[in-house]
C-alpha cells in the first residue's frame, strides 16, 4: 500500500506508540485486501462489548496512549444501575462494565451504548466515508444512507477511529457497490417483520448486492428497512442491499446494476416468507415467560406502537425494551415509559440482547421476540425464543401462551 508521509509517520511512531499500533492494524488489513491505498474517514461506530477480549484489546490501545482523531459512537454494554439493581448481574460483570466505560471514555469515544447511531448522533451523509462495525449499522448506512463503509469489526473500527483513515477497498470502491443480484418480490410485504422474513432468505439470494424489486416504495419505513438490513447481514452477509425507488442509488434498476445484466434472478413470493416463519416458532413452545424487544434498539415509533398494544392487551409476563438513551428520556418525558410501566413493560437503555451476564438468568425459560437476530444471539448461553410479529408476540403474552 502506498502510505502519505503523514501516515508513514503515524506507523512509525512519531504520534505515539497507540497510534502506530493501530496503524500497523490497518495496515495489515489493507494488506490482507490488496488496498492501494488508505483514505480518511469522517465518522465511526464501534461495536463495543462488554466482554473481556473486546475491552483487552481497548486497554491495551488506550495504555499504549492511543487516542481517537475521530471521536466514535459505541454499541451497547449494559445497563449497570438497572442489572445492579435487580441483582442480575455478579461483581466480576460490574467490574468490567465500568472498566470498559472508563476505557472507551479515556480513548475519546462517544458513549451512546446504542446499535443505531444512524438513527441519532452519528448519521452519515451520502457518499460520505465512515468506518462502522455493528450488524444493523454496517449495511443501513452503505444501503439506506448511501455512505460508504465496510463490514468493520469491533477491533478495526476503534483502529480507524484512532487513525482516522481506513484502507480503501470493497464497499469503498464505487464498483463493487453496484447490484450482482435481482431479487424479485412477488407479495406484498405487510410489516416490518415481513421485511424481516424477506431478510432471511439471504441464503436463496446467494452472496453479492442484492437489488430488490417489486416493494411499493410508499410504503416502506425506517423500520422496515432495518429489519430488512439487520436480517440479511445475520443471515448472509450482506454488507449492501439497493430498493428499487427507495434506496439512493437505486432510482431503476438500471443505476441500481450500473447498466449491467444481473447475474441472476430469485423470485420471492408469499410461501418462501411462510416457510421462514414457521422455522421460527418451534413446535414443542405452548407458554411464554417474557418478551424480549429490541434488537436492533427500538425507534421511538416502535416503542408508541408497543405501548399501545400492552395498554389494550395487558401483558401477563415481563416484557423487555430495549432502546436507546435518547428515545428512554423521550418517552420519560412524554409519560409513555410510565405507560409501559403500568402495563409490566420495562424500557431498556445502553443493553444488548447478547449480554450473557444481564440475561443468562433466563435460560430454561420460554420467551418470545419480533428478532430472528435476537433469537439467534441470545440461543448462544442457552435461552430459546420463539419469533413473530410483536402484535402476536404481545397477544401471547396477554395470554402468557402461544396459540398454534
Amino acid at each position: 500500500m502506498d502510505l502519505t508521509l503523514y501516515q508513514q509517520e503515524m506507523l512509525d511512531g512519531r504520534f505515539g506508540k497507540g497510534k502506530a499500533m493501530a496503524m500497523r492494524i490497518q495496515v495489515a488489513i489493507g494488506d490482507g485486501f490488496r488496498a492501494q491505498r488508505m483514505v480518511p474517514i469522517t465518522r465511526a461506530h464501534v461495536a463495543l462489548s462488554a466482554q473481556e477480549a473486546d475491552t483487552w484489546f481497548a486497554r491495551k490501545l488506550r495504555d499504549a496512549g492511543a487516542v481517537c482523531a475521530i471521536p466514535p459512537t459505541v454499541n451497547p454494554g449494559y445497563c449497570l444501575k438497572l442489572f445492579e439493581q435487580l441483582g442480575y448481574i455478579n461483581a466480576k460483570s460490574s467490574a468490567l462494565m465500568r472498566e470498559t466505560h472508563e476505557v472507551y471514555r479515556d480513548l475519546g469515544a462517544n458513549l451512546t451504548y446504542s446499535c443505531t447511531p444512524y438513527l441519532f448522533g452519528n448519521i452519515p451523509r451520502y457518499r460520505e466515508t465512515v468506518a462502522f462495525s455493528e450488524t444493523s449499522a454496517t449495511v443501513y448506512a452503505n444501503s439506506v444512507l448511501g455512505a460508504k463503509t465496510n463490514r468493520e469489526s469491533s477491533a478495526s473500527a476503534l483502529c480507524a477511529a484512532i487513525t482516522g483513515y481506513v484502507p480503501e477497498y470493497g464497499m469503498l470502491l464505487d464498483e463493487n457497490r453496484l447490484g450482482t443480484i435481482l431479487v424479485q418480490v412477488d407479495t406484498p410485504l405487510e410489516d416490518e417483520f415481513d421485511f424481516a422474513l424477506l431478510g432471511l432468505n439471504a441464503k436463496h439470494i446467494g452472496r453479492g448486492v442484492p437489488v430488490f424489486t417489486g416493494i411499493a416504495s410508499e410504503r416502506v419505513s425506517t423500520e422496515d428497512l432495518m429489519a430488512l438490513g439487520t436480517q440479511l447481514n445475520v443471515a448472509g452477509v450482506v454488507d449492501l442491499f439497493h430498493m428499487v425507488g427507495v434506496t439512493p442509488d437505486a432510482s431503476d434498476l438500471s443505476r441500481a446494476f450500473g447498466g449491467h445484466a444481473p447475474e441472476h434472478t430469485v423470485t420471492i413470493t408469499r410461501t418462501e416468507l411462510d416457510e421462514q416463519r414457521k422455522l421460527l416458532i418451534p413446535a414443542s413452545t405452548d407458554r411464554v415467560d417474557f418478551v424480549m424487544l429490541g434488537c436492533p434498539h427500538y425507534t421511538y415509533r416502535q416503542i408508541c406502537r408497543a405501548a399501545a398494544l400492552v395498554e389494550r392487551t395487558p401483558p401477563k409476563v415481563p416484557v423487555w425494551i430495549l432502546t436507546s438513551a435518547a428515545n428512554t428520556a423521550l418517552a420519560e418525558a412524554n409519560g409513555l415509559a410510565q405507560q409501559l410501566a403500568r402495563c409490566g413493560t420495562r424500557l431498556v437503555s445502553d443493553t444488548c440482547v447478547d449480554e450473557h451476564s444481564c440475561w443468562g438468568h433466563l435460560a430454561g425459560q420460554r420467551g418470545v421476540t419480533d428478532s430472528p437476530k435476537c433469537a439467534y444471539y441470545m440461543r448462544s448461553f442457552g435461552v430459546e425464543l420463539a419469533v413473530c410479529d410483536v402484535k402476536t408476540c404481545l397477544e401471547w403474552a396477554g395470554r402468557g401462551g402461544i396459540e398454534a
